[in-house]
C-alpha cells in the first residue's frame, strides 16, 4: 500500500526543453514509480520491470511480453506517430511489429503498452555477422522497406511536417547545419551545386509513403535459425513521415552498407531498384545531407572516408558502390 500511495502522490511534470526531459529521464526512481503504478492499473506483473536506458521515451518493459511507453508533451508527436503506425502497419506486414494491447493519459502524458517482440537486437548480433548473412539481412531490410511503403496512409496522411514543407525547410538550413558539424570544406564545396540538383531529382509532390526514417540495428531485432540470422521485429515508429520512398534508404547505406557492393546491391534489389545510376546515387546523396539526423561525420561507417573521397560526387560513389 505505501508504494501505490507514493505513486499516486506523485506527478509527471510538463517539460518545456528536451535537455531537462533528458535528465529526467535517465533518472528512473524519478519516474519508475508512476510507471509501475500504470502498469499496476492495467492488471500487469510488475515484480521485475526493466527499464531501458537508451531511447527518448520512458521506457519500461514487464516479463517477456508487455512495454510501457510512456511519451512527455514536448514529444506529443512521437506518440502520434508511434500510435498511428502500429495501428496502420497491423497485419499488414511479413515482419512482427509490436501490437497496442492498451492506451492511456497519465498528467497529460499518454502512454501506451504493447507487445515485445521476440529476438535479439540488431545492433547486438550485426557486426559478428559473416558478410554473407550482412548481405542476406540487408536484402530482408530492403523487401521490408517496400512492404512498410505499400501500406496505405490512413490516419498517417495528417502527420506534420508535410513532405514539400519538410524538404523545403531541410533545403534552406542545410548548409548552416553541415557548417557547424564541422563537415569538410571540400564536401561543403559542393553543397551549393547538389542543393541545385535536389529539386529535380527529389520528387516533392509525389504520391507519399510511411517512411519510418530509422531502419538501423537499434531499431530490428534479428533471430538465428540453423545458423541463418533474420530479420526478426521492427519496432519503434514514433519519427515516421511520409513523403518520397528513397528516404528510408538511408539509414542502412550509412550505419550498415559500409560501402560494399554486395550490401548495397542487396539492400537495393531488395527494394525493388537495379544497380544504382548516376541519377539515384545523386539523389541519394542529397537526401542525406538533408535527413532530419543527418551528419555525415558520425554516421557514414566506412572507415577512413573522408579520406577516400574529394567531393560529394566521389562520396556517393563511395557509400553506393557497385
Amino acid at each position: 500500500m505505501k508504494c501505490i500511495k507514493v505513486a499516486m502522490s506523485m506527478t509527471l511534470s510538463h517539460f518545456t526543453d528536451a535537455e531537462r526531459f533528458r535528465a529526467f529521464r535517465s533518472d528512473s526512481t524519478r519516474w519508475l514509480p508512476i510507471a509501475l503504478d500504470i502498469a499496476r492499473s492495467h492488471g500487469l506483473d510488475v515484480s521485475s520491470p526493466q527499464v531501458f536506458a537508451t531511447g527518448t521515451n520512458l521506457v519500461v518493459g514487464f516479463g517477456e511480453k508487455l512495454i510501457l511507453k510512456i511519451f512527455p508533451p514536448l514529444l506529443l508527436a512521437q506518440f502520434v506517430s508511434e500510435r498511428g503506425s502500429l495501428t496502420q502497419l497491423a497485419g499488414r506486414l511479413h515482419l512482427p511489429i509490436p501490437g497496442i494491447v492498451a492506451e492511456g493519459m497519465r498528467d497529460g502524458w499518454p502512454y501506451l503498452i504493447i507487445t515485445r517482440l521476440a529476438g535479439t537486437l540488431g545492433s547486438e548480433v550485426w557486426p559478428s555477422l559473416p558478410e554473407a548473412q550482412k548481405e542476406r539481412v540487408m536484402r530482408q531490410l530492403g523487401e521490408t522497406i517496400a512492404a512498410v511503403q505499400r501500406a496505405p496512409l490512413g490516419p498517417l496522411s495528417q502527420i506534420e511536417p508535410r513532405w514539400d514543407a519538410f524538404m523545403r525547410r531541410q533545403m534552406q538550413g542545410c548548409r548552416s547545419r553541415h557548417e557547424r558539424l564541422g563537415l569538410a570544406p571540400k564536401f561543403l564545396a559542393g553543397l551549393d551545386d547538389l542543393l541545385s540538383d535536389a529539386t529535380d531529382l527529389i520528387p516533392m509532390d509525389a504520391p507519399p509513403v510511411i517512411l519510418i526514417g530509422e531502419y538501423i540495428p537499434e531499431n530490428f531485432l534479428l533471430a538465428c535459425h540453423n545458423s541463418e540470422w533474420s530479420l526478426a521485429g521492427l519496432f519503434d515508429f514514433g519519427d515516421v513521415l511520409t513523403g518520397w520512398r528513397d528516404y528510408d534508404l538511408l539509414g542502412p547505406s550509412a550505419f550498415m552498407a559500409a560501402g560494399r557492393p554486395g550490401r548495397v546491391r542487396s539492400l537495393l534489389e531488395g527494394f525493388g531498384y537495379a544497380k544504382p545510376d548516376y541519377a539515384l546515387k545523386r539523389r541519394l546523396m542529397a537526401l542525406m545531407l538533408l535527413h532530419r539526423a543527418s551528419d555525415l561525420n558520425s554516421h557514414i561507417c566506412i572507415e577512413g572516408w573522408q579520406d577516400k573521397a574529394n567531393d560529394l560526387v566521389e562520396l556517393q560513389d563511395l557509400i553506393w558502390a557497385g
